[in-house]
């Protein structure tokens, strides 16, 4: 806490928790103890600092227990540190009590916003991913890996990278995590990985002490060569002057970004200052001061402002609890040191590392980067700032001159002593090679995949709707990848299914790095190779024989509607007759004689509606809304039962098939193999068929002469067979026996598959993939959904089921008024009745009167 001095300044007590057995933890303290130098011999009257060191070993519990410590044995009112993210995490919740400081934790994961007493004097790490990715696109390089150290500190920056990577045109091909404790088996491991993918330009992200050993296996793979790029972040690059040689001479040809310090007189005094404090160490090697030093020394002299500043100075109370190390919670706040976070944070002077001013919470980013090469030695080849991108000059004011660009100077020195930028290497099997392709040889459906010899130039052709697919899926990859179509040929050429698999065995085998051709991707074959997504339609289908059905002919105009359909319209017709009769029949002659002829007449007259041919007046009111509304639901049955009984005159309808019938399947199909045998259909009634020819002469002839009665097939071949055939022959898709369509095979992990399946989605949304199927298949859209034009819904019940209710309810309700309300009444005795209402009842009289009858009403005629 702030104790007054005789000199009438206050002490303030501030903890440092650093790693001091860490060659940034040392030279840190050396320059805070610098900056109390400093301070004292200002002529500026600055409250007097006293620094309590502590070595947290890097270990963030020993870091959280020393800050404990500090506080309550020491009551500091300031904590400087600590020196990672990961132990400034541990301490960022004791930012309530006093104001924690650090100058090196730079993960964007630690949030200000929730500790507001916890102040960053560093910039956030996001702040580099700009430089980055502009470095990456002066480069030209479109893809890229990115390896990154698996802590809070590497994970930071990887949102934020990947969003500017993309909005840089990059792709991220790979992301490789490393655990900041990986025993370099691991490291080597992953590194054998990114050579296998053959990637070359990459992004690391790390502490120094990890980078050490991660590219002494980076050189020692032979992946610090010509042709690679490497470029690291400012957590390596601000500690290149404290690694050990063995580690610099192996990132030779690295590109690294740090903040930009302007020089200043200030700035070239202190260097001074700091080498003489080693004179006196003639063994001992002067290391270079960095970016951390003076960012510390910076710390230090904003706690000296922020003290300078008059603050009241309050008790505290202490917390006598008897565990005060385990219960954190105990811990007591003290007045002045939240008063000195307040404080800090509207500090603003020029420091060593250039203008101190808090934003948000952190030091504010700064107006440049610098862009340095290890060749030789660590050598400054350009700037970046925010406004004007990348440069190879600034000026005093820090802005960015008019010069070449960095790769216009060409002085850049890359891995392997080369001069020349490195170029993306495609991201492919075998890069730098053609492909070798593998097409399959058809007997038949040459539509799908044809070879064919050119006996002109002597030249193998391949074409086919598969290859047109692939090659178009090829062109939309971002980069380039050469290929030869081979055509595979074995002695199995001509056994059913075993030919394909032998086909994928050999992609299994690496003897080709694909197979394009009409492959159907099953369970089986996925185990040895991976597929990309289908390029057509998945499931099977079914070809059969169009032909007319004369078994139900005879009574097919009972068929549009259903039995229970049927038998409620018929009731409806009779309930309707005996409701006319019931209201008709007391007024109107025409319902009148005898019982034969008054139910006759009702049944006549209701069935009559049919066709509108009803001659009988009627008398009631009541009767004419009951017509009015029968009329309206026989119109709509009517037009209904009309529109079914054209539809099921006019389709085709598909011939029964007994379970003795035979059944073809191509033979260079997998179909056998897999749905084939769950047929409800005797094993032995299958057959091969060859070609499409084949497949006409056997539907031709019948299961009676040799033929077959269907086909069972692929909807693919079935759709290339209907768009020759679909005169004699539709369609059938059986709902329960699906495949998953045609695909690409490549070996397993090829990183082709999810690059070429992107590309046929993408086909797929523009209609690229259509319009290619139509030139192979023609009117194939024709039969997409046959099966659904083939069967013509039956009119049920529950169609209807809202027209019979009005109905019923109409007709029950005329029942009901007419029996209640029926008077047999005069026409002059209505009138007398009306006179003699007072005037708020005649609307009630007139409405008796509309509901009885209007017979005779004023000398109007019956209908």
């Amino acid at each position: 806490m702030a104790r007054s001095s005789h000199l009438g300044r206050c002490h303030i007590h501030v903890g440092v928790i650093l790693d001091m057995e860490s060659p940034v933890g040392e030279m840190a303290q050396q320059c805070m103890t610098m900056a109390i130098s400093d301070l004292n011999a200002s002529a500026s009257h600055f409250n007097h600092l006293t620094l309590h060191p502590r070595n947290s070993m890097g270990q963030p519990l020993k870091a959280l227990f020393s800050a404990a410590e500090l506080l309550e044995n020491e009551q500091v009112d300031a904590l400087i540190g600590p020196q990672t993210s990961e132990e400034a995490e541990f301490l960022a919740e004791l930012g309530d009590r006093v104001p924690i400081i650090s100058f090196s934790a730079s993960s964007p994961f630690l949030s200000t916003d929730k500790n507001p007493n916890f102040i960053r004097m560093t910039t956030n790490d996001n702040a580099q991913v700009g430089p980055i990715a502009a470095l990456v696109q002066e480069f030209g390089w479109s893809e890229l890996a990115i390896i990154h150290e698996d802590s809070s500190y590497g994970n930071g920056i990887i949102p934020d990278l990947l969003l500017a990577l993309k909005e840089a045109n990059a792709r991220v091909v790979h992301r490789t995590v490393i655990p900041p404790q990986a025993r370099d088996i691991y490291v080597e491991v992953q590194l054998y990985k990114l050579m296998a993918l053959s990637a070359n330009i990459f992004i690391v992200h790390m502490s120094a002490s990890l980078a050490s050993r991660f590219f002494l296996k980076v050189n020692e793979l032979g992946m610090m060569s010509a042709g690679y790029g490497w470029i690291v972040t400012d957590g390596i690059v601000n500690k290149l002057a404290v690694m050990d040689q063995s580690a610099l001479d192996s990132m030779q040809g690295v590109i690294g970004i740090r903040p930009y310090i302007p020089p200043s007189k200030r700035l070239h005094n202190f260097s001074l200052k700091w080498r003489n404090s080693f004179s006196t160490n003639q063994h001992h090697q002067i290391p270079e001061v960095n970016v951390y030093c003076l960012w510390a020394y910076d710390t230090v002299w904003a706690l000296a402002t922020a003290a300078h500043h008059p603050s009241p100075t309050t008790s505290i109370e202490k917390n006598d609890a008897a565990n005060k190390f385990a219960h954190l919670t105990a811990i007591s706040t003290r007045p002045t040191g939240s008063n000195l976070g307040r404080t800090i944070l509207r500090v603003k002077f020029t420091g060593l590392s250039g203008e101190i001013q808090l934003k948000n919470g952190q030091l504010q980013q700064p107006l440049a980067f610098e862009i340095v090469n290890v060749f030789g030695r660590v050598k400054r080849i350009g700037f970046w700032t925010q406004f004007n991108g990348i440069t190879t000059g600034l000026n005093r004011s820090t802005v960015a001159v008019q010069s070449p660009s960095v790769r216009e100077m060409g002085s850049i020195g890359w891995p392997g002593s080369s001069l020349a930028i490195p170029k993306v290497q495609r991201i492919t099997p075998k890069a730098g090679k053609r492909l070798r392709i593998g097409v399959p040889i058809k007997v038949g459906f040459k539509e799908l995949v044809g070879v064919e010899l050119d006996p002109v130039t002597n030249a193998t052709m391949v074409t086919g709707f598969c290859i047109d697919v692939f090659k178009a899926a090829i062109d939309m990859l971002p980069y380039e990848v050469k290929f030869d179509f081979i055509p595979f040929t074995n002695s199995n050429i001509l056994m059913a299914a075993s030919y394909y698999d032998d086909l994928i065995y050999q992609v299994y085998r690496q003897q080709y790095d694909a197979a394009v051709g009409d492959i159907t991707i099953i369970a089986n074959r996925s185990l040895y190779v991976d597929f990309t997504i289908p390029f057509t339609e998945t499931g099977v289908a079914m070809i059969v024989p169009i032909e007319t059905s004369r078994s139900t002919n005879m009574w097919i105009f009972i068929q549009p509607l259903t039995v229970e359909l049927w038998l409620v319209i018929g009731t409806f017709f009779v309930f309707t007759g005996c409701v006319l009769w019931t209201i008709e029949h007391n007024d109107n002659d025409e319902f009148k004689g005898p019982l034969a002829q008054q139910i006759g007449m009702a049944i006549w007259y209701s069935f009559s509606t049919l066709v509108f041919a009803q001659r009988e007046k009627l008398i009631s009111n009541l009767s004419k809304v009951v017509v009015i509304v029968w009329l309206f639901v026989v119109l709509i049955l009517t037009s209904s039962y009309t529109a079914n009984l054209s539809s099921m005159l006019t389709v085709h309808q598909l011939q029964s098939m007994p379970k003795d019938e035979s059944i073809g399947f191509p033979f260079n199909s997998p179909a056998d193999q897999t749905f084939l045998i769950n047929l409800p259909f005797r094993k032995h009634s299958f057959y091969p068929l060859k070609k499409a020819e084949d497949y006409v002469n056997a539907l031709r002839d019948g299961s009676q002469k040799g033929g077959v009665s269907a086909i069972i097939d692929e909807i693919p071949y079935v759709k290339l067979f209907l768009s020759k055939y679909s005169a004699q022959y539709t369609m059938v898709e059986p709902s329960h026996y699906s495949t998953k369509g045609f695909g690409f095979a490549f070996p397993k992990g090829s990183p082709l598959v999810p690059d070429i399946s992107a590309a046929i989605a993408k086909m797929r949304e523009e209609g690229t993939l259509y319009l290619i199927s139509q030139n192979w298949f023609q009117n194939h859209s024709l039969y997409a959904n046959q099966d659904s034009e083939t069967k013509v819904a039956r009119l049920d019940l529950y169609s209807f089921r809202g027209l019979f209710l009005i109905t019923g309810i109409t007709s029950s309700v005329a029942v009901i008024a007419s029996c209640k309300y029926m008077k047999k009444e005069s026409t002059t005795s209505h009138q007398h009745v009306v006179a003699d209402k007072p005037v708020k009842n005649r609307f009630e009289t007139c409405q008796k009167i509309f509901l009885l009858n209007g017979k005779n009403v004023r000398g109007q005629q019956p209908m």
